[in-house]
């Protein structure tokens, strides 16, 4: 989910934070859920491997004993390797739980740190500290990689579905639906303990960002849209933020080319100490060097200036940092270990700069409230406990509201907004006939490397 500021906006937003805070390649690869650098995985493995050395006479007797000796744990990942495995229907229904019995989900793509960054501190840290600094982390409420690995599957198995179903003659409804539907079955939605991250965005050509369609919205998909898919997945409030675009003719595969490849260069640029602005600026580099010609016009790649990628926080959406998609040379905040990004970037035929456009349908909570609000509305008050109580602080849309019942709540909406306790968070539109593109992946900053958390074999 894209993060819209003013360019002008986004160094001042930026510094402010910091000042509050205190603060390879592109190679696709999915490590198997049973990956050696798993801790838990190796802890529950070991009293296994002492026992397997022990004996030595390999006998059919010995064998059985060691087989008793094996850890509970142990028993229970044989069971499972041991059993029918579950596999995914189409549509996907199967809760991602039943598919991985054992709790341990898929690992992302590794990257290695760029240690030259490395300010003279951490260098100083020797690997087997990082190591314990990572176990230790993952044993605070909200902090296990498992969590986050859970939503990233997810993400992946809707995606793939998604890609492989979507056709031009479809509503934007259902698209939507699709997506969500399949998102809620696999997470196995529960509340606040697990979900929807953020409303599905499903945005089309010069529509950047943040159009997702409201009850009664009739557009269909055309075969010559280009569809930005962007969407969510939340465990314990640790949400996958990860985004794709579709073409179905070819005309535009070269944005999508150009977007892609600036994402990566993001990612590979991104890790602990380095600066905000200097990702921007790589970012901008790889992407403006793209172009391509339709119907013997060249259309130039621009970079849409004032959306940006963003930290990424328990139950909140948008963190309080910006990775800017542009050069920012005097911009010196920088990415801390165990902080989650999403990489995020924006490609537009058209002015690279947008704007609020049409009917709003994102909203999203404020994660504090006031002690005492002057609601004048009358219905704004239960709305306001209906918000909280099923999306607390995590965006929402309209149809969202319609799931829950609610009915009539357009002037109660609209005052939350006008108090400030409900931001509003409007399609973000480039100049009528410009085409855009976004890709976008979550990453995590672990201690020890970077971990890609949403990257699939699709992107």
């Amino acid at each position: 989910m894209s993060q819209s500021v003013t360019t002008d906006k986004i160094e001042q937003k930026l510094e402010a934070t910091s000042l509050e805070n205190g603060s390879n390649g592109h190679e696709e690869k999915l490590v198997n859920h049973n990956a050696a650098d798993d801790e838990s995985a190796d802890e529950d493995d070991e009293p296994t491997n002492g026992d397997a050395t022990q004996g030595g006479g390999g006998t059919g007797s010995s064998k059985n004993k060691k087989k008793k000796k094996k850890s509970g744990a142990a028993k229970r990942k044989a069971k499972a390797a041991n059993s029918n495995p579950v596999t995914q229907t189409e549509p996907p229904r199967v809760g991602i739980t039943k598919i991985f019995p054992d709790g341990i989900f898929p690992v992302g793509e590794i990257q290695q740190y760029d240690e030259s960054k490395f300010d003279e501190s951490r260098k100083r840290v020797t690997a087997e500290e990082l190591r314990e600094r990572e176990r230790l982390t993952q044993q605070e409420e909200g902090f296990d990689y498992n969590l986050i690995r859970r939503a990233a599957e997810v993400h992946r198995q809707v995606r793939r579905y998604a890609q492989n179903t979507v056709k031009p003659g479809m509503s934007m409804i259902d698209i939507a639906e699709i997506v969500e539907d399949g998102t809620r079955a696999l997470v196995e939605a529960n509340g606040f303990e697990s979900g929807i991250g953020f409303p599905t965005g499903v945005s089309l050509n010069e529509c950047a960002a943040h159009y997702t369609p409201n009850a009664g919205d009739k557009r269909i998909l055309q075969s010559s849209d280009v569809l930005k898919i962007d969407f969510g997945v939340h465990v314990m409030g640790r949400i996958v933020d990860s985004a794709f675009t579709m073409t179905f003719e070819e005309t535009h595969n070269p944005l999508l080319e150009a977007v892609r490849a600036a994402t990566n260069e993001g990612i590979k640029q991104a890790g602990i100490d380095v600066r905000l602005g200097e990702v921007g600026a790589a970012i901008q580099e790889v992407m403006e060097s793209h172009e391509y010609d339709v119907n013997g016009k060249t259309l130039k790649v621009k970079c849409i200036q004032n959306l940006n990628g963003h930290s990424i926080e328990r139950y909140s959406i948008h963190g309080g940092k910006s990775v800017p998609i542009v050069a920012m040379p005097n911009l010196d905040v920088k990415m801390e270990e165990g902080e989650y990004f999403a990489i995020e970037t924006f490609g537009s035929t058209g002015r690279g700069y947008v704007q609020d456009q049409g009917d709003c349908s994102h909203y999203a909570r404020k994660a504090v409230l006031p002690k005492n609000l002057p609601i004048r509305v009358t219905s704004a008050r239960p709305l306001l406990r209906t918000i909280s109580n099923n999306f607390g602080s995590l965006p929402f849309c309209r149809r969202y509201l319609d799931r829950t019942g609610e009915k009539n709540y357009l002037l109660g909406l609209k005052h939350l907004v006008q108090l400030g306790v409900v931001q509003d968070y409007p399609p973000l539109c480039d100049i009528p006939g410009a085409m855009t593109a976004q890709y976008e992946h979550t990453i995590l900053l672990r201690p020890t490397c970077k971990e890609v958390v949403s990257r699939g074999d699709d992107y």
